[in-house]
């Protein structure tokens, strides 16, 4: 089913549905809406730190500490 006959068939159902029925399909349609937006907002902001410099430092930090600094070993 394309898009608009989508649009279309929800449409016929909601101008079927009592004012109070229609409202709370108007409410989840602003619920799927705005997580969706921020789905996309994630994922842009995944793409611009993988892709982005600003935590390149990180790679070239030395290491501080080493496996010799190691007081206590844990054997669980």
């Amino acid at each position: 089913m394309t898009r608009q006959l989508i649009i279309e068939r929800t449409l016929k159902i909601i101008n079927q549905l009592p004012e109070e029925k229609a409202e709370e399909i108007s409410d989840f349609a602003d619920f799927v809406l705005k997580r969706y937006e921020e789905q996309l907002l994630i994922a842009g902001i995944q793409k611009i730190t993988t892709e982005g410099m600003c935590f390149d430092f990180l790679n070239s930090e030395e290491d501080i500490y080493t496996a010799d600094d190691i007081k206590e070993v844990y054997n669980g």
